[in-house]
Order: structure tokens, then C-alpha cells, then sequence
């Protein structure tokens, strides 16, 4: 048994080529074209440590590495890329490309090390770090070793690291007293180095999302985070350069430019336009050649497609050097990527592929292979053909290999195999018998006819017309992580007080009266009037969130119109609560019809899908199935991001419904999108017997009269189509299931129709509007929910850049996406100069034919246009935010916004989900004003919406500012203005309690709150948490400490996060447990005045407790106490003479402890 590398690596020309490349010949290889390229790059491992592969383009790059990584594996490929375009990859790098550069540097400064490397021309000429000191840039920690701290952080903000306030992801590091947390590179999770002094006395590795410690480490090796590696020296280099040139240069513009990068230098700090200056900077212009050791193979792949691309990169460059020249960005002395045509001519040993000789004109070769290889022909479905191939090929003794991309790929292949009688002599997944039909599962892109050693290989693009989704290398720490909790408060945010209403957040402060320190936090409502509330109760602030995300009126104090507005909308819930829980019990009344279970017809349906489900879609399906099957009427949400394969689950069920002879209807908000789906479904069910057909009024008349006999008669299975099935005329003859795409879009109208078709079928209804986790709560058990979070693997990430608007980025983006087939959208929100954009584009771009839509044009004429742009007649499609929601072009792979600080997080993430949605990278331009210097808000906004290229981040970025109109979609637009005025979390908390009570369990108290006035110093000092977000985050946790357990997670917690805390803070954590078990037994309130300190309890304790209980509770402490009553309420007084601080709380601590024992002990055996 071998596999396919094996096979090909025994070829003598193959042998011959590795036996040359030891001996350093300059060797051409003819004939070898993708997958056979990339078999013999990966073969030549064998022989080698390292090899270099230098490609034209990075979309050449990506396709040999997707093939390489299907052959070799993650490990020993290492992409070294740069964008093709100079100004892009100036203006805006993506991180995970730096990432990944970084990683490649390493390997080849690493011995040890073995792989690819693969890059393309322009990554070839970017000025790099000498490879001295990116070697010298890594940092080793280990425990029981001394460092100096301040150098230390000096040298982690000198080789790229970031320092924040909490570590969230790779490149950022914080410190906290003696406590340094990094998020090293390299690594999945973060690390927490803890220092005694400047010894390290303990490394640990932490969790992101708790910032709790996991494992102990011995020791941490930490790498650079950047490329661009500047130390003193290089900064005095850029200075004296920047202050020669600014005192002869005569242009204020240019001077201006050139003080701000020389203060950034001064103040050695890397500027975003610090990349433009590493000439000026470093002692030569280094590049990724001089990271390769001497005698490393050099691969050329295409040597006139990569002089060609070397050529077209510099007339590029020079136009963006001219251009910065003019605009007072650059001067001449400077150089922005390195000049390597020489360097290429001077490697050794190399080996060029090429497909012909020609174009290789004066270049001399020792040894020349001539390989005869032909691409695979495509079979398209055709299987009788296939057969006939497979066996004229057996009878000549190939050895035949048909490649399958997973295993459910293997099963489908299998069955086809099987009925059309095609034997398979071999099913081993990776492994091969020669001269015999083998199935084997890989990723290679394309199949190949290899003459020379009689290999066959057929992969499921050839069979099927599959494609097959790229892979790409290695994700790094998901940033989806990286969203902090939406609730978390920031200066200036705006609060609703559950007493006081709407006010302005401003901080939180420490007050201290009488030696007692206290924090307070500071909300200011209308006319500058300012509360402090105790930190304790922080839990009656929450952040105001709108249905609109506008800002709000602030409320005036104590004026009544904030109890006035609470009270209507808790009338205004409880009536939702009542029809909720009536709509409930309704359904739960009704009979529906049980869908039998799954049978080989609908796996084969199932297996017949292209792609490899997520986790999530095989749990929504397994729900959603299980519904189907229930003899209750289905009705059920499946929530999940743009692109994460909804359609596909909803596909199955319709598939299920059909196969047990109902129909479904499909029912979708625009006549596009009904076009779309039509095309969607007919395209996953071409193989099936299943009729599907489309209403809309892109039909004609008769077509529509003919297409709706045939549903009366049930000669349609399918029938999509916008709100025009829910017509009058439209009978169906045994309706089982409908599916609703985006309920929220149709009027008010449909939405009753529909609510009376639900109560008589199964319903599955799809939005890629988050819903607020808080709202499921409350309306759980009313809507089943199926939740999508998981984006489909192997789906590139959006490459997004934040940049001043600039023309010459816009002609060649456009011109770049056009020249590989794609369309752009081109996105501008303001509807009265849209047609001026129009005109200036095309001035800009007379190449490319261009449509535009916005929200004020008719209805017919905005499906037109995007009918058209659809089917290609137009390169760009100028439009404003109208296509934020459901449309889905997979032809569209580049998108500009302008004036991108304008919008919303959300509405920015939700229109980048219109490009990335098939197997190309797509590119996100957000661009804002040059002239202008955007708001920190925005800013931040923007920079939040670079970070989270994942996929995925959807649910997460929607908790910032979507789900809110996710809330009032989903319980309707009256509820907005009542959503609005107590904002959104304080409505969920009054809706939760009116169903709480509607259903019978908002009687009961389970415990009281009682209120601690104890004149013990307890505070969190800001010498020991001096962030203020971190406090709130801790009063909170001290909030829920609920027994002796947490509390001691808690103590651990503060150790690990923030090291050894002072009296202070165990005072507090202290008088936090002591306030959950007197809440427990419901203590109404505790007071200490000069020796004394009495407790107070409720009424409903004289229920709870006889006076011997209080005794037996007392009799543990060692306070010396009295029982009292006091206008009917009970009290025990205890004398606190001469007691310190922490005896008293122990007392306190016991009697409380004790006194919810006994009550526990008496619920668990009544009398």
C-alpha cells in the first residue's frame, strides 16, 4: 500500500530532478501543471529540509498551498504573502497575513524545521528586519530567572506587542502589579507570568473569556509579534533622515506629514505609516532572500508569469510613489519595497516549472524534464461515461485514484459507484494499490491524467461539478472570542437606573467619610444633576440599549416620569405575557401530522451535500426532524449568520416533508430572493424527483395560472414565492410544511395570515437577525429555537481595510475584481447624490458598466436592477444599506462603504456578509473622509470590525448594537417605542417576571436583600484594580457570591488575576458572603452604631423561626449578642466592644451560616 505522493515520487525523472538538486543544478521542469505541480514540490521534502516556492500572484500562492496542504498537512507549509497591490497592503495589513509572515520568518531562521515556503513576488520584495535581529527579537522566560520589569516591557512593546488593560488576543500583553499576562503569537491561549520582585516565580496559561489560570508552565518562549522590528538605533537612522529632509523641504504638507512620523520615532512608537520608512530606518534593505540558507532549493513557479507580475507590481508602485510625491506623502530618497530581480538570478540551486519553453529566452539550464501530464477531463453527472473511462484506463493497467473531500463525500461516491456497477478495488482513506481502482479522501483541487506513470486521478469536481471549498492554512486564536460582554459600562455610556431611569454613566469613584473608604458609582441625569450609588448595588444599572441605537432624552430626577413610563410598560408586557402563554397552550392543544422517520431516501439526500456540515447545522437538523416528527405543529426559529447554511438545513426538511407526499411552501420577502432560492433548490435537488416551482411577478400571467393548477393538483412538491402564496387563489392540495425566510420583513397584514396557517402546519421560520439571548429566556417554550453560531469551514475570512477614501485604491480594487470575473458593490447612503457617485465612478473606472438602487426607487425597478447586476450586465452596483439583508451574489467579492465611520457596528458587519460567500477571497474597503479625523467612537468601531475577520463573529458583534432590533422584530414594531423608553435590558427583566407570573412562579421569594451598614473599611483601592471596567466586573461577581464555594473561587480568582489583595479586599468579600446567607434567611437589615450592631429581620421570618433557633445559631459565634423585638420585627443585638474589624465578621459570618442551616434543615423535614 502507498499513497499518491509515493507513487509519484518513484517516477525516474522525479529521482533524477531531487538527485540534481543536492548537487546545486539549475534545472527546468516542463509539463507539470497544478496538482502534479504541487505533488512534485511536496516530494522533493523527501531529499530536503526547506524549500522556497516563489508563485506570481497571491492567488497563485493560495492555490498551490490548498494543494499542498492536501498533501503535506498544516505542519510544514508556511505562507509568506503580501497583498498583490502595493498601496493595499500599505494602507491597511491584515493581521492574520502579519501572523502568518512571522510564522514563516521563524521557519526559516529555525533549523530544526522542515516545509514549504511559499510566496509570492510582491512578499518577496517586502523590507524586512535583518535576520540577525529577528533573531535576537525573541524573548525566553522561565520560572526561578530574574528579569529587570520596565526592560522587559520595553522589549515586548519593541518586537510588536500591544499593552492593554485585558488581554484578549494574540499580540497584546498586560500588567497588573506583579502580574504580566501575553497572548504570546504563536500560541492558542494566553499566558500569566506572576513575578516575586523581579524573579518569575510562576508562569501559567489563562483563559480568555474567564481570565482564570490553567496549567502551570516551567517556562515561555516569546516571539516577535510584527515585521517591522525597529530597536534605538534604527529610530535615530528614520530621525536624522526625517530632520534632513524637513529642513530643506519647501511644501507645508509634506513638512507637516513628515513631523508627525518623526514624533511618533522620537517617541518610539511605530506609526501606521512606519512600513514607507524601513528604508531610511534599517541598514540595508533586507527581504525574505536573505532569511534563506545558503543551498536552499529555490522553486520558480512560471518564471515569465512571475516577470510579468515583477513588472506590472513596479509600474504600480512607481504610480502610488508619484501620486504620494504629489500629495505630499513621500520624497525621492525614500524606497518602498526592495528591488529582487537580481536576487532571483542569483540562487542556487533552483528549478523552474513551466507549462512551455517559450518565454524562458537567455536562460540556461543543466538538466531539462519533459513530464506528459494532461488536466482530467470533466464528466458532469455523466456516470455510464465514467464507467466506460475507469475500465478502458484498467484494461491498460493505470493505477486509478477517485478523491473524495470527506467521508460523507466517500458515501455518496460509493453508491454511485455501486449502481452504475463500477468496482472499487480499494477504499483505504489515504493509502493505494497500484494498478486497481482505488477511493481515497484528500484535498487536491483538480484531477490529473499522468502518462508517465500510468496515475488516473478523478477528484469529485471532475465527477460531480462540486467545488471544492480551498483550505487554508492554520486559524489562529479565534478573535470571534474577542467581544468583551456588550453590558460592559465605558465613561459616557448611557444607564437606566431601575428607580431613577435614563442617566449618564461617568466612572466610578471612591469616597471616604469618616476613615471608612466606599466606591460610588456617578451617573448624572438632566441639568447635571448627579447620584452616587454604592457599588453594592450596581445590579440596579444596566446599559441603555434602544430598538435604534439612538441616543436617548435623559431623565430629570426625581420628576415621576420615569415611574410613569416603568408602569406602562409593565401593563403593556403583562398583556404580551397573557398572549404569549395563550398562543402556547393553543398550540400545544393542536394535532398536527407526524412525519415518519428518516429513511435511504433522505440519507441520500443528506450525503448528497457538497460541503461539510458544522456542528450546530447537524444539531438544528436532528431538532428540527425531531419536530417533524412529533404529531404537535412544528414551530420553530433557526437563527444563524449570513452564509452559515440555513438554506441547507431548511433543505432537508422540505426534502422530508416531500418524501412522505406533502407539499412545502417556501416563503421568502422579495421576488430576488424568491429567484434565488428558486435556483438554489432546483440546483440541490436535480437528482431527486422533486417538482419545484416559483411564484412571483417575474412569472407571466399563465405561467402563474398553470403553476398554480398544478399545485391544486399536487403536481407541485416545492412551490417558493414571495407573499403572493398567501393570495386567495393559491390551494395547495396537502400543504405539511412552510418555511418563512426573514418573518420580520413582511406587513403586518401577512403576518396574521400566517399566524392562522401555523396553527394548521409544521413551520420553520429562518432570520439572520440575532436575537437577544435575554429575550430567549423569557420567550422560551413559546418559539423552539435552533441557533447557528458556527461559521462552514474553509470559508476564507473578508480581508478588511480601514482607509481614507482614496481613488487610485478604488480603479485598481474594481479593476483587480473585474479582471478575475467577480462584481463589486459599491456602497454610498445618500439617496439624493447617488446618481453624482454614479458619474463619478465611472470617470474613474470608464472600463466598468455600472447600475445603482436605493430604498426610494420602485419596487419593480429595484429587483430589475438587481436581476440584472445577478446575471452580469453590470461590474458595480452602487446601492445604499437596502442590501443589507438577503441578497446573495457569490459573484460579489468586493465591497466599498463610504463614509464607513458613519455606520452602525452591525450594519458594517452585516454588509460585509454580502461578499465571502464562495470559495474566493473577498475584499471590505471601509473608507472614511481624507479631510477628516474620525471620532474615537468610531474609530473604535472600525478597528472592531477589522478585527474580526473569522467568520462567526456575527453573534457576538450583533450583541453590541443588532439584537436589539432583533428584539423588536421579534415581539413587534409596537413595542419599540416602550423597548426604548426603559431600555432593552430593564424590558426583558419586567417581560421575564410577567411570564414568571402568568405561569404561576412569581410568588415565591426564595430570599430577601438586606443592606449592610457595618463602618468596616471595604473598597477595591485603585492601587490594587485601577481599571475601572475590571472593578465593575468584580463588584458584580462579589454580587453573586452565593455560598462558602464561590466565595473561595472568588479569593482564588483576585490571586491569580491581580495577585495578593489587601485587608480591604477581604473585608469585602467577606461582607459579601455575610450579605448572601443574610439574604438567605431573610435579614432586612444590618447596622452598627458605636459598639452595637443589630440585625434586623423581615416579617416573614416569624414564620421561618422560634426563638431557640436564634439561640442555637448564637451559640456558635463567639459575639456575645441579645434577642429583641422591635414593632413587631425581630432583632438580635450584638456587642462589639473591643472587637477588631475581622472578628466581627467571622461572628457575623457563623450566626448567618448557622441560621440558614437550620432553616434548610427544616425545609428538608417538615413538621
Amino acid at each position: 500500500m502507498v499513497t499518491l505522493l509515493d507513487l509519484f515520487s518513484e517516477n525516474d525523472q522525479i529521482k533524477k530532478w531531487h538527485q540534481n538538486l543536492i548537487d546545486k543544478k539549475r534545472q527546468l521542469i516542463l509539463g507539470l501543471s497544478t496538482s502534479t505541480k504541487a505533488l512534485a514540490i511536496a516530494s522533493s521534502l523527501e531529499k530536503e529540509n526547506k524549500i522556497v516556492l516563489l508563485t506570481s500572484t497571491y492567488g497563485e500562492a493560495e492555490r498551490i498551498i490548498s494543494d499542498l496542504l492536501s498533501l503535506l498537512g498544516e505542519e510544514l507549509v508556511y505562507p509568506f504573502l503580501v497583498d498583490d497591490s502595493p498601496m493595499v497592503e500599505f494602507l491597511m495589513s491584515s493581521q492574520e497575513k502579519i501572523i502568518s509572515r512571522v510564522e514563516a520568518l521563524r521557519f526559516l531562521n529555525d533549523p530544526s524545521k522542515k516545509g514549504v515556503l511559499v510566496c509570492n513576488i510582491a512578499a518577496s520584495r517586502l523590507i524586512l528586519p535583518s535576520p540577525t535581529r529577528f533573531k535576537e527579537s525573541t524573548i525566553k522566560i522561565a520560572v526561578g530567572e530574574e528579569y529587570d520589569q520596565h526592560e522587559l516591557l520595553h522589549r515586548l512593546k519593541e518586537i510588536g506587542y500591544r499593552k492593554v488593560t485585558q488581554v484578549q488576543t494574540q499580540g497584546e500583553f498586560s500588567i497588573r502589579g506583579d502580574i504580566l499576562d501575553i497572548f504570546e503569537m504563536s500560541q492558542l491561549e494566553p499566558f500569566r507570568i506572576e513575578f516575586f520582585g523581579d524573579e518569575v516565580d510562576g508562569i501559567r496559561t489563562f483563559e480568555v473569556e474567564t481570565q482564570l489560570s490553567k496549567e502551570n508552565q516551567t517556562n515561555l518562549t516569546i516571539f516577535p509579534a510584527s515585521d517591522i522590528l525597529l530597536r534605538e538605533k534604527d529610530y535615530q537612522r528614520g530621525q536624522s533622515a526625517l530632520e534632513k529632509q524637513i529642513s530643506k523641504t519647501l511644501s507645508p504638507i509634506l513638512k507637516s506629514y513628515l513631523e508627525d512620523i518623526l514624533s511618533s520615532f522620537h517617541q518610539k512608537q511605530v506609526h501606521s505609516d512606519s512600513r514607507k520608512f524601513l528604508s531610511l530606518c534599517y541598514d540595508k534593505a533586507w527581504t525574505v532572500f536573505d532569511y534563506i540558507e545558503k543551498d536552499t532549493p529555490v522553486f520558480f513557479d512560471d518564471y515569465q508569469k512571475l516577470m510579468n507580475q515583477y513588472e506590472a507590481f513596479e509600474r504600480e508602485l512607481a504610480q502610488y510613489f508619484t501620486e504620494d510625491l504629489q500629495n505630499g506623502k513621500s520624497f525621492s530618497e525614500m524606497q518602498y519595497f526592495a528591488d529582487t530581480e537580481q536576487t532571483y538570478k542569483k540562487q542556487s540551486p533552483v528549478t523552474f516549472f513551466s507549462n512551455l519553453q517559450k518565454g524562458l529566452g537567455n536562460l540556461k539550464f543543466d538538466h531539462i524534464y519533459q513530464f506528459n501530464q494532461y488536466p482530467m477531463q470533466e464528466f458532469f453527472n455523466q456516470f455510464s461515461f465514467l464507467k466506460e473511462e475507469i475500465e478502458r484506463y484498467k484494461k491498460m493497467d493505470y493505477t486509478i485514484v477517485l478523491q473524495s473531500s470527506n467521508s460523507m463525500g466517500s458515501k455518496t461516491l460509493e453508491d454511485v459507484l455501486e449502481e452504475y456497477q463500477i468496482k472499487l478495488d480499494s477504499k483505504d482513506k489515504s493509502s493505494i494499490c497500484k494498478e486497481s481502482v482505488n477511493l481515497i479522501e484528500g484535498n487536491l483541487r483538480h484531477g490529473f491524467h499522468f502518462v508517465d506513470e500510468k496515475i488516473l486521478l478523478i477528484t469529485e469536481h471532475e465527477i460531480f461539478q462540486k467545488k471544492l471549498k480551498h483550505r487554508f492554512r492554520r486559524q489562529h486564536a479565534s478573535n470571534a472570542e474577542r467581544l468583551k460582554d456588550y453590558n460592559e459600562l465605558e465613561k459616557g455610556d448611557y444607564v437606566v437606573h431601575h428607580i431613577h431611569g435614563i442617566g449618564q454613566y461617568l466612572g466610578i469613584e471612591t469616597i471616604e467619610i469618616q476613615g471608612i473608604h466606599r466606591d460610588y458609582v456617578s451617573v448624572q441625569y438632566q441639568n447635571g444633576d448627579q447620584i452616587s450609588i454604592p457599588v453594592e448595588q450596581v445590579q440596579l444599572l444596566s446599559k441603555y440599549v434602544s430598538s435604534d441605537g439612538k441616543p436617548p432624552k435623559l431623565n430629570k430626577l426625581n420628576d415621576g416620569h420615569f415611574k410613569k413610563a416603568k408602569q406602562k410598560v409593565k401593563n403593556q408586557v403583562e398583556d404580551i405575557a397573557d398572549d404569549l402563554i395563550k398562543l402556547y397552550s393553543e398550540r400545544s392543544q393542536l394535532k398536527g401530522f407526524a412525519f415518519s422517520a428518516d429513511d435511504e431516501d433522505q440519507h441520500a439526500f443528506d450525503d448528497a451535500f457538497p460541503y461539510v456540515e458544522t456542528d450546530d447545522q447537524l444539531r438544528s437538523i436532528e431538532e428540527i426532524k425531531r419536530d417533524m416528527q412529533d404529531s404537535h405543529p412544528m414551530d420553530r426559529l433557526l437563527v444563524g449568520d449570513v452564509g452559515f447554511g440555513k438554506t441547507e438545513v431548511a433543505m432537508r426538511a422540505a426534502f422530508k416533508a416531500v418524501n412522505d407526499h406533502k407539499q412545502v411552501v417556501v416563503l421568502v420577502p422579495t421576488t430576488v430572493l424568491a429567484q434565488q432560492h428558486y435556483t438554489n433548490f432546483k440546483e440541490r435537488f436535480q437528482n431527486f424527483a422533486v417538482n419545484i416551482d416559483v411564484l412571483s411577478r417575474f412569472r407571466s400571467k399563465k405561467e402563474q395560472a398553470e403553476t398554480l393548477e398544478k399545485l391544486k393538483n399536487g403536481q407541485v412538491d416545492i412551490l417558493i414565492g414571495t407573499h403572493r402564496v398567501l393570495s386567495k387563489d393559491v390551494v395547495f392540495s396537502d400543504l405539511g410544511l412552510m418555511i418563512i425566510d426573514e418573518e420580520q420583513r413582511f406587513g403586518v397584514k401577512h403576518k396574521e395570515t400566517l399566524k392562522e396557517l401555523k396553527k394548521q402546519v409544521d413551520v420553520l421560520t429562518l432570520t439572520a437577525t440575532p436575537i437577544p439571548r435575554t429575550l430567549h429566556m423569557s420567550m422560551l417554550g413559546i418559539r423552539d429555537l435552533s441557533v447557528i453560531e458556527t461559521p462552514p469551514t474553509n470559508r476564507y475570512p473578508v480581508q478588511t481595510y480601514v482607509l481614507e477614501k482614496n481613488d487610485s485604491v478604488i480603479r485598481d480594487a474594481v479593476l483587480r475584481e473585474m479582471e478575475r470575473g467577480g462584481q463589486i458593490y459599491y456602497l454610498y447612503n445618500k439617496v439624493d447624490t447617488i446618481d453624482q457617485k454614479v458619474s463619478e465612478l465611472q470617470e474613474l473606472i470608464p472600463e466598468a458598466s455600472i447600475g445603482y438602487v436605493h430604498g426610494q426607487m420602485s419596487e419593480i425597478q429595484l429587483e430589475n436592477t438587481l436581476l440584472d447586476f445577478i446575471e452580469g450586465q453590470y461590474d458595480i452596483l452602487v446601492t445604499t444599506t437596502i442590501i443589507e439583508t438577503g441578497v446573495d451574489i457569490p459573484n460579489a467579492n468586493t465591497l466599498f462603504i463610504e463614509n464607513a465611520d458613519h455606520m452602525g457596528l452591525s450594519t458594517l458587519y452585516q454588509l460585509r456578509g454580502r461578499v465571502g460567500r464562495s470559495n474566493r477571497i473577498a475584499y471590505a474597503y471601509l473608507m472614511y473622509r481624507p479631510e477628516k479625523s474620525i471620532s474615537e467612537v468610531s474609530e473604535k468601531r472600525l478597528e472592531a470590525i477589522k478585527g474580526f475577520t473569522e467568520l462567526g463573529s456575527g453573534f457576538k458583534i450583533a450583541m453590541r448594537d443588532l439584537s436589539i432590533r432583533g428584539a423588536g422584530n421579534l415581539l413587534g414594531k409596537s413595542q419599540s417605542g416602550f423597548i426604548d423608553s426603559v431600555g432593552f435590558e430593564l424590558y426583558s427583566q419586567l417581560l421575564e417576571e410577567a411570564i414568571a407570573k402568568r405561569n404561576g412562579n412569581g410568588n415565591k421569594r426564595i430570599k430577601g436583600n438586606a443592606e449592610l451598614i457595618l463602618q468596616i473599611d471595604a473598597y477595591l483601592p485603585d492601587t490594587y484594580i485601577s481599571d475601572q471596567r475590571h472593578k465593575i466586573e468584580i463588584y458584580k461577581k462579589i454580587r453573586q457570591i452565593d455560598n462558602r464555594v464561590n466565595y473561595e473561587e472568588l479569593q482564588e480568582e483576585l490571586m491569580d488575576r491581580f495577585g495578593e489583595y489587601p485587608d480591604v479586599v477581604a473585608y469585602l468579600l467577606e461582607i459579601g458572603l455575610v450579605k448572601s446567607y443574610f439574604d438567605k434567611v431573610f435579614v432586612e437589615r444590618v447596622e452598627r452604631k458605636e459598639n452595637k450592631i443589630t440585625v434586623q429581620f423581615e416579617k416573614v421570618t416569624q414564620r421561618l423561626f422560634l426563638a431557640q433557633d436564634y439561640f442555637k445559631a448564637l451559640s456558635a459565634t463567639n459575639l456575645k449578642a441579645a434577642i429583641a423585638e422591635n414593632k413587631g420585627l425581630m432583632e438580635v443585638v450584638f456587642d462589639v466592644r473591643n472587637k477588631k474589624d475581622y472578628e466581627i465578621l467571622e461572628g457575623l459570618l457563623i450566626f448567618g451560616e448557622s441560621l440558614l442551616e437550620i432553616k434548610e434543615s427544616k425545609e428538608a423535614n417538615p413538621i
